[in-house]
C-alpha cells in the first residue's frame, strides 16, 4: 500500500515512514502541506497521514482540498491538540481516522490496517491477473491456492504495476513507490527487483513487459 506522510516534524515523519515501510508499505514523506496538496493531486495515495499544522496549508485546507476534488482516499489525522472541538472539526472536515501527539507506533499501525480493511471493501480487496491473485489486505499473492513468497520490495514493485495495469509505469515513478519520493536511490535501483519479479511472475501467465527507455507495464500473457 502507498502511504503518504505531511508532517512537518522531520523527525517523527521519517519514524512513522520507517515504522511502514518495515512492514512492507510504501512510504512518501513531504513536510509542507502545500507541497503535500500538490503531490496527493498528481500521484494520489492509498492513505494519508496527515498532519493539522503544516506551513504552507494547514492539515485540515488539505484535507478539504482533496474532498473537494472528490478525493475519498481514507486520512489519518495527527495533531498535538486534544480539545473535543479539534476532532470534530477534523472529522466534519473528512478525516476518516485522528490520532493525538505523542502516539505509539503500534496505535499507528492498528488504526492503518483498519483503515485498510475498510478501503478495501469499498475498492475491492482482490486482483486477479493471469493464474494469480493478490489479497490487498493481507498483501499476498497466491497461485492455485498455494502463497507465493515474494519480497517486501518485490510485492511493491508488483502492487503499483497492478495499480496501473496494462499502462506503462515509468522507472521514476516505481521507483518512488517503492523506496518514497526523495529517496537517495537511482533509478536504475529498481531493475533488479523487475527482473526477478518477472522470473517469480512468468510461470503463472504474468509478463512485465519493458518499454526501453519508458518503463514497465504489467498484463496477463495470451
Amino acid at each position: 500500500m502507498r502511504i503518504v506522510i505531511i508532517e512537518d516534524n522531520e523527525t517523527l515523519a521519517n519514524a512513522i515512514a520507517y515504522r511502514l515501510r518495515d512492514r512492507g508499505h510504501a512510504a512518501d514523506v513531504l513536510t509542507n502541506g502545500a507541497e503535500g496538496d500538490a503531490f496527493l493531486a498528481h500521484d494520489g495515495a492509498d492513505l494519508v497521514v496527515l498532519d493539522i499544522n503544516l506551513p504552507g496549508l494547514s492539515g485540515l485546507e488539505v484535507l478539504r482540498a482533496m474532498r473537494a476534488r472528490g478525493d475519498g482516499t481514507p486520512v489519518i489525522l495527527l495533531t498535538a491538540r486534544s480539545d473535543t472541538r479539534d476532532r470534530v472539526t477534523g472529522l466534519d472536515a473528512g478525516a476518516d481516522d485522528y490520532l493525538v501527539k505523542p502516539f505509539e507506533m503500534d496505535e499507528l499501525e492498528a488504526r492503518v490496517r483498519a483503515l485498510s480493511r475498510r478501503k478495501n471493501i469499498d475498492y475491492g480487496a482482490h486482483e486477479e491477473v493471469g493464474a494469480l491473485t493478490f489479497d490487498r489486505t493481507t498483501r499476498q499473492v497466491m497461485a492455485t491456492g498455494q502463497a507465493l513468497d515474494i519480497p517486501r520490495r518485490e510485492l511493491a514493485v508488483l502492487e503499483c504495476l497492478l495499480e496501473r495495469r496494462g499502462r506503462i509505469i515509468s522507472k521514476a515513478r516505481l521507483t518512488d513507490h517503492v523506496y518514497g519520493v526523495g529517496a537517495d536511490v537511482e533509478d536504475t535501483a529498481i531493475e533488479p527487483h523487475v527482473s526477478r519479479l518477472r522470473k517469480r511472475l512468468s510461470p503463472h501467465g504474468v509478463a512485465i513487459k519493458t518499454a526501453r527507455g519508458l518503463g514497465y507495464m504489467l498484463e496477463a500473457q495470451s
